[in-house]
């Protein structure tokens, strides 16, 4: 595992628990929009694991659980390996994927090696390529939606907002397509200097499309939540 970043100490993160949280470096998308570019260039302080331990170690008796967050996790063959040790510390673990390795998955689910897991949907299946940034397997993404679903763990799925790259029906799209889920997250866009695709290129939606949103869909899942 390339951990080149850390939170120590998150409340939203993990709904409901106190976690740190391990930033992966690499990922298979080039989304433009992507908040950590960073990371996905492989650049930052690089953690060895025996540092991640050493810390968790001192920790765990003051977080409920670790996040593994990216840059994209399931990249690493390692990563089952890493969880089986998280978990001999007697910590939760929260998985981040972009649902490319439903395989990885797949296995990490039948090991129960995880307690919550939140998958980035990123537009509606005929646009992933468009918004993703490269080309995409639409049937692994679907796969990883179905097992997610009926994986019997806490889990929810994402969407980031811009107005560059999705509009108001493609939000709907995606929500119409993973109805019935738990969870659903509408991430809004915030823009920063360390956008992949550049500061100042693409913009939030607006507060009021977002509410429009959340009246329209707002039955079709458990919990849905909109971070304006």
């Amino acid at each position: 595992m390339q951990f080149l970043g850390q939170e120590k100490t998150s409340l939203v993160d993990y709904p409901d628990k106190i976690c740190t949280v391990y930033f992966v470096g690499g990922c298979n998308f080039k989304c433009p929009y992507c908040h950590n570019g960073p990371l996905v260039k492989m650049q930052g302080n690089p953690i060895k694991e025996e540092e991640v331990f050493q810390f968790l170690r001192k920790r765990k008796k003051y977080i409920d659980g670790v996040c593994i967050s990216g840059g994209e996790p399931t990249l690493y063959e390692g990563l089952c390996d890493f969880i089986r040790k998280v978990r001999a510390q007697g910590l939760l673990v929260k998985l981040d994927t972009n649902g490319t390795n439903p395989q990885m998955l797949e296995q990490l689910l039948q090991e129960k090696l995880l307690d919550y897991i939140a998958m980035d949907i990123k537009a509606p299946l005929y646009l992933y390529a468009d918004v993703a940034g490269v080309q995409v397997s639409i049937e692994d993404i679907r796969q990883s939606i179905l097992l997610i679903q009926h994986a019997g763990i806490d889990y929810e799925f994402r969407t980031t907002v811009c107005k560059e790259l999705l509009t108001k029906t493609d939000i709907l799209e995606i929500a119409s397509f993973i109805k019935g889920s738990r969870r659903y997250t509408l991430q809004n866009f915030r823009d920063g200097e360390t956008v992949l695709g550049g500061a100042g290129r693409f913009h939030p939606f607006d507060i009021n499309t977002l509410e429009e949103i959340e009246r329209e869909t707002k039955d079709y899942f458990e919990i849905l939540k909109i971070r304006k």
